[in-house]
């Protein structure tokens, strides 16, 4: 028999009545949603565990090679496509990748299939929980954690961390090196305040590179001292950490003298616009060019400075990815060196 719809008598009490109620249906709707979706992850991961068990308990190559093929092809005639050969060999990976549940649970619980399987060919356990994390707390889609590993967000934010010391003020992952900012559109001859002027333009994508949590505060922040004007580029806010963080941008190469500019407006931004609530505010200086060893001379971390470079044209994805790769090595060499002197 066809739904008849009657006619409603809509009052103020009725209309947030329906509202409270529309609200725990839309929620109970999203617990379902998520508790199949961890439900099914978590399946995956026990099929793949069990399958490298058995294979392992048999120890015979030639037994692997049959095993997979044969029972894809018994559970994708019994219970669909999803048991295929194809992705049965990623609940394999699946469970080879993450052999503890504990890590396995929380990742169940808030990323899709289709997320951990982007996450698969990762190198390293710690870059594919890196991503993962970054999924969960960012709320990422397919495309936007694609985006993140092909821009080498893990290894940008590695090479940032190895300038931060067990007495830095910086919390670990907060900066990058290099930024990418190929989205301003600037040609090769520009002044700082052609990138100040570009990155408002576009400060959506400036954001984003920066990461989430930042939000923009102001531009050529005003500060007197001693009766004279100081201006800081840009002033943001990291909700994450609790603070300010201010954002000096250079043209040419790091130099010595960037770190007492920073450094005064530091102290300034603690003295005059840190909130009760808030921890120290925190320094990004960004340059055309690096000067690795003035950077490790001089400790900056410890007084809540980071310098890091930016890059304003990409090479192409290769080159990229070889030179990132690079700079990462060469920064854990760093770190490796600094800890033979620490322990002498």
């Amino acid at each position: 028999m066809p739904y008849e719809p009657i006619e409603i008598n809509r009052t103020p009490k009725i209309d947030s009545l329906y509202k409270d109620l529309s609200t725990l249906i839309e929620k109970s709707k999203q617990k379902v949603i998520s508790q199949a979706k961890s439900t099914v992850n978590l399946l995956f991961w026990q099929i793949g565990k069990r399958i490298n068990d058995g294979i392992l308990n048999n120890k015979r190559a030639e037994y692997g090679k049959q095993i997979v093929p044969n029972l894809a092809g018994m559970l994708s005639a019994e219970y669909g496509r999803s048991f295929e050969e194809k992705n049965l060999r990623r609940m394999l990976q699946f469970a080879e990748c993450f052999p503890e549940k504990k890590i396995v649970v929380p990742l169940a619980r808030q990323l899709s299939w289709s997320h951990i399987i982007i996450l698969l060919p990762l190198k390293s356990s710690e870059e594919k929980l890196f991503y993962a994390q970054r999924a969960i707390d960012e709320s990422l889609g397919k495309r936007d954690l694609r985006a993140l590993i092909e821009k080498k967000t893990f290894e940008r934010t590695k090479i940032a961390n190895t300038q931060i010391s067990k007495k830095s003020k910086i919390p670990l992952d907060t900066f990058k090196d290099p930024y990418l900012l190929d989205f301003l559109g600037l040609q090769n001859a520009y002044l700082e305040k052609d990138i100040e002027e570009a990155i408002l333009r576009d400060l959506e994508n400036f954001i984003l590179e920066l990461g989430k949590g930042f939000a923009f505060v102001e531009r050529q922040k005003r500060m007197i001292i001693d009766g004279d004007d100081f201006y800081l580029d840009l002033l943001f806010y990291h909700r994450k950490s609790k603070r300010l963080v201010a954002i000096e941008l250079k043209i040419g190469k790091f130099q010595a003298k960037y770190q007492g500019q920073m450094k005064l407006y530091l102290k300034w931004l603690n003295r005059y616009e840190r909130q009760s609530d808030e921890n120290e505010p925190i320094g990004l200086i960004l340059c055309a060019g690096d000067s690795r060893e003035q950077i490790e001379l001089l400790e900056m971390d410890k007084d809540g400075i980071m310098v890091a470079e930016y890059w304003t044209e990409l090479p192409p994805k290769e080159k990229l990815e070889e030179k990132i790769r690079t700079l990462l090595l060469e920064a854990r060499e760093r770190i490796k060196a600094r800890q033979l002197l620490d322990d002498k």
